[in-house]
């Protein structure tokens, strides 16, 4: 893993000059857009990236975006990897250990997820402050690099407690509704059924979705801060649980985005 990362970063760089990105960002599902406020430097598709694997779900372009937001430098994913579309936790993660090699010093994540709490409705915001992994596979397994990171990271904290605090600040200035929430990550490409969604609230979740969990843990297994955003695209609490479209869940993630954006570029221009 260390030879690929190292070869991938090389080449990223021979394409980038002495740009130095400082924050990384992952937007998910609906959440693209946010590139439409960075100044543009260079982007890279994902399938012209030696070893980077390729977004292949619908509205995840798949570029890497650097530039500046709010005069700091970032390096942006326009579309995330998931688990559900067949590749392994370490090619999931893989762009995450890229961009900490790049040089970022903080990384931002955003995604689309369902609620499991009845206060916290569709189009609410959730600033993510502890997860719950469900997910069949861990990136960590197997040999363990020290190069990286200890082989058993401690996960205690694994959200930036200071700047969990500073994004719901924001959002209360900026009128978003926001809730401190805990994430339940789950395999995918289903959606859940009413009892999953009942078992997911009575452990102690109060947003689910089908990512963000993997980048997390290898984020921490480096010592790299975490900020983690969620748009609640559906509400899986209802006893009368109605179907969801990946179009509708687009849709109000959509209409959330400018928001999110703000919220984003706000923090980012604290650090």
């Amino acid at each position: 893993m260390y030879h690929l990362v190292e070869d991938t970063i090389a080449a990223v760089r021979r394409k980038i000059g002495d740009f130095v990105p400082e924050f990384g960002i992952i937007l998910g599902t609906g959440l693209g857009k946010l590139v439409d406020e960075i100044e543009i430097a260079h982007q890279i598709m994902y399938a012209n990236i030696p070893n980077f694997p390729i977004s292949t779900v619908e509205f995840h372009s798949g570029k890497l975006i650097f530039g500046t937001l709010n005069g700091r430098n970032v390096v942006a994913m326009q579309g995330r990897l998931h688990f559900y579309e067949g590749y392994n936790m370490q090619e999931v993660t893989f762009p995450v250990r890229v961009m900490k090699g790049l040089g970022i010093q903080k990384l931002f994540v955003s995604n689309a997820s369902g609620s499991l709490n009845p206060q916290i409705k569709k189009g609410d915001f959730g600033i993510i402050e502890d997860h719950i992994n469900l997910l069949p596979d861990n990136p960590l397994r197997g040999s363990n690099d020290e190069s990286f990171g200890p082989r058993f990271p401690d996960m205690s904290a694994p959200y930036d407690k200071t700047m969990t605090e500073q994004g719901l600040a924001i959002a209360d200035r900026l009128s978003a509704k926001a809730h401190r929430v805990v994430y339940v990550s789950t395999p995918g490409p289903n959606l859940e059924t009413r009892a999953e969604y009942r078992y997911m609230r009575i452990i102690g979740g109060d947003i689910v979705g089908m990512s963000t969990v993997p980048e997390v843990i290898v984020a921490n297994h480096m010592a790299l801060p975490v900020f983690a955003i969620s748009v609640i695209t559906d509400e899986g609490f209802h006893a009368d649980l109605k179907p969801v479209s990946l179009q509708e869940i687009v849709r109000v993630a959509a209409a959330a985005e400018p928001k999110m954006t703000a919220i984003l570029k706000e923090l980012i221009a604290m650090q």
